[in-house]
């Protein structure tokens, strides 16, 4: 397998393989406009040379759009091989050519979110648990932080207070999601519409900077919906998904 990592300078002629589209698709538009911000915080994208979700995004945890207090150490955004590309050793290569790129950049290692068990979106923890990730922290929703040190007694990561315990204050629905995720870019509004036209109170709070990010009730902020202040899932919704919900 061949890999590609993309920056300023082909952005705009590769193909995302996380939202198989034309390039004129909004999905793709939104992500590209976010990872060119990105770029310029260390983010790096590497991708297979062949359509299809097999790539890993990678950013030094001091710049991630999440609460998370990790000097020094590098923060796995995402880690996604399917369909025909599992089972080959794509996603052991994806990762093993972070951690080579980790280590020249002098960082102390990895770390990356989970559930207790497999949910969408998010790496499997049996997975990373097989390849020696360690967990460091713990949500009050069930959202883990896993990390790799690169060295001894390298000082563990952690979930800023403000994550440790997912929460908001206001009624009904209280989506926080950014644009990392592209799918957020179409399916948001089809939700937002959704709830107004069945009478639900729904309020979709678009996270537009790091600093917000950073200070987000919830250590997933691609995607966090909230009901009378309770989290609920980290799990982009289409519309027969939300009524499904509801």
């Amino acid at each position: 397998m061949e890999y590609i990592k993309v920056t300023k300078d082909n952005l705009e002629s590769e193909h995302i393989c996380c939202a198989i589209s034309n390039n004129k698709d909004v999905q793709v538009a939104s992500k590209k406009a976010w990872l060119a911000q990105q770029f310029d915080e260390g983010l790096v994208f590497l991708k297979s040379t062949e359509r299809g979700k097999c790539f890993i995004e990678y950013i030094p945890a001091e710049n991630a759009w999440n609460p998370i207090d990790a000097p020094g150490y590098m923060y796995i955004d995402c880690l996604w091989v399917s369909g025909s590309f599992k089972g080959h050793g794509y996603s052991s290569d994806l990762l093993q050519q972070c951690i080579d790129d980790s280590k020249a950049k002098g960082k102390k290692g990895l770390c990356i979110l989970s559930g207790e068990k497999k949910k969408p979106f998010l790496a499997d923890p049996k997975y990373l648990k097989y390849k020696g990730f360690e967990v460091c922290d713990k949500a009050d929703n069930g959202i883990l932080l896993w990390y790799l040190p690169f060295e001894e007694n390298a000082v563990k990561p952690a979930f800023k207070e403000c994550a440790r315990h997912p929460h908001t204050d206001e009624d009904g629905f209280v989506l926080y999601y950014t644009s990392q995720c592209p799918f957020n870019a179409k399916y948001v509004p089809i939700v937002e519409q959704t709830a107004k036209q069945n009478g639900v109170k729904f309020k979709a709070i678009h996270i537009q900077t790091k600093q917000q990010a950073q200070s987000a009730p919830s250590p997933v902020t691609t995607y966090a919906l909230f009901r009378d202040g309770e989290y609920l899932t980290n799990e982009q919704m289409n519309d027969k998904k939300f009524l499904k919900l509801l």
